[in-house]
């Protein structure tokens, strides 16, 4: 009790300055700080909105001032957005700022590119008029685009098509739409893509050179039944393929979309000269049409940024030459259910950091359904020449065989990471890298010299371990590299000719 009357001032103090009156300001003299001169707001589709970016106004001035007007220079008429300390519109009046204090102004846009008559689209938010007049620069580049998505019936129900089925045998769907016939995506304008958009059975989608094809969240691609997916990309106009945000901040973001699926039953797949990215599993590639010709043959193409797998084989056969895998949540290259697989000259990577990694860059498996057991299907072949299979765990590389069915692979003149500290494979005969009726000519924890892995650059330097080391014979079978540079003569393991790397 005989402290109570330390408080008595302070509680003086909080009631005086709970009654006074909003603080005095002057009118802004013109001598506004900026954090920037030009707010970018990156690209954006026609009709769908940009991401938020901000601008900051300062006042360090020792006065606390009042800004008579902050508009957007195209008024109501802009198709920008403003929110000004809190308050969304497009005019504003009489904005108190305090001495050495500053404001958020949080800008976005949604452009209609047919009421634009040039694809740069700007506007400036003006603060003040008259002689104390302040701009700062808006500017937004708009693309036209395809725009592909299910229908609505007279009710609003959106279209959906099969995904599968419950364990139960009910069906589960999701949102989607089958293209009408046999279908071609050209370069003319990117194509934007909402749900699903599956190939119906017995048709071909052709993705020409140079198209780029975007997915929003959820969306994605899937090849039916007897269904064919050719896109044919070139060395100097590859395919993309990727979200639909196209800011920097969403660029190397994984998990945007959801994946390429190739069903059970499709047939003659070919990739070539195409970048997959920022998905959630890149490619899913579903059955064996035969154990001769690939149901994918996959070259010069990369997948990256994918929240679980780059590319996901399941009793399958796939065919890849000049392929690159990197950066994915499991694995980059998981080859399971049994199956055929081929690949050489090609990177495969994984240097995750999203997350805990827990499985290899490779995996090989006939395990059925994930569980051991009869009836596992048989690997009739996994073999894998001038590849790399390295990352930043130590087991990079898994082969899981069930016994009592085929399980054949070889691996010959590659570059692998397999450091087995506690000598748990010791035992494991899949793992007798001295077998050499299954390894050959292979080089062990020796490094690739990638040239940034992480950001997925994954081309070698002249250090590499992998330099003039790869078998000739198959190098002659796929004479150049990723970029287009020869290996007729002295081959480099991996999809990539050595380079000297130049200091960024």
């Amino acid at each position: 009790m005989k402290n109570y009357w330390i408080f008595l001032p302070v509680l003086f103090i909080i009631i005086l300055s709970s009654c006074r009156d909003d603080f005095e300001t002057t009118p802004s003299s013109g001598d506004l700080f900026f954090s920037k001169d030009t707010v970018y707001l990156d690209t954006v589709f026609t009709n769908i909105g940009s991401s938020t970016y901000n601008l900051k106004v300062y006042n360090k001035s020792s006065n606390d001032i009042n800004i008579p007007s902050i508009q957007l220079a195209l008024g109501l008429n802009s198709d920008y957005r403003l929110n000004v300390d809190g308050i969304p519109g497009k005019i504003f009046q009489n904005i108190e700022l305090l001495a050495k204090d500053s404001l958020y102004i949080f800008i976005e846009t949604t452009i209609d590119f047919n009421q634009t008559t040039n694809p740069i689209y700007t506007d400036q938010i003006l603060f003040d008029t008259g002689t104390n007049l302040q701009e700062v620069e808006l500017v937004t580049l708009v693309q036209d685009a395809h725009f592909l998505f299910p229908s609505k019936d007279a009710e609003g129900i959106i279209e959906t098509i099969k995904w599968g089925e419950t364990a139960d045998g009910e069906s589960i769907e999701v949102q989607g739409f089958y293209l009408d016939d046999d279908t071609t995506f050209t370069d003319e304008k990117p194509y934007v893509i909402y749900g699903y958009c599956a190939i119906p059975s017995d048709k071909t989608l052709t993705i020409e050179a140079g198209a780029k094809i975007h997915f929003h969240a959820n969306s994605g691609l899937i090849a039916d039944k007897n269904a064919t997916l050719n896109i044919e990309g070139q060395l100097n106009n590859p395919v993309m393929i990727e979200g639909d945000r196209l800011e920097p901040s969403f660029s190397e973001t994984p998990g945007q979309w959801g994946t390429i699926w190739l069903r059970a039953g499709s047939k003659n797949h070919n990739i070539n000269y195409t970048t997959i990215k920022n998905g959630s599993v890149g490619i899913v590639m579903d059955s064996i049409g035969s154990n001769v010709a690939p149901t994918l043959t996959i070259k010069n193409t990369e997948l990256y940024n994918h929240s679980n797998y780059g590319l996901l084989g399941r009793a399958t056969n796939i065919k890849g030459e000049n392929l690159i895998i990197n950066n994915t949540g499991f694995s980059a290259l998981a080859c399971t259910f049994g199956g055929t697989y081929n690949f050489t000259h090609s990177t495969f990577g994984n240097y995750w950091s999203g997350s805990l990694r827990q499985s290899p860059t490779v995996i090989i498996t006939n395990l059925s359904n994930n569980q051991e057991g009869v009836d596992a299907p048989d690997l009739k072949d996994a073999n894998f020449t001038n590849c790399i299979i390295y990352g930043n765990n130590n087991i990079e590389l898994k082969l899981n065989k069930v016994e009592g069915s085929e399980f054949n692979y070889n691996f010959k003149n590659n570059l692998i990471r397999f450091v087995d500290y506690n000598n748990r494979f010791t035992d494991i005969p899949e793992y007798d890298f001295d077998d050499i009726t299954h390894y050959q000519n292979n080089i062990f924890n020796e490094d690739p010299d990638f040239k940034i892995p992480h950001k997925n650059k994954l081309m070698v330097g002249e250090e590499t371990a992998g330099k003039n080391h790869a078998d000739q014979a198959a190098a002659n079978l796929v004479p150049i590299d990723f970029i287009g540079t020869s290996r007729t003569s002295s081959p480099d393991i991996g999809a990539y000719q050595h380079i000297i790397f130049e200091e960024e």
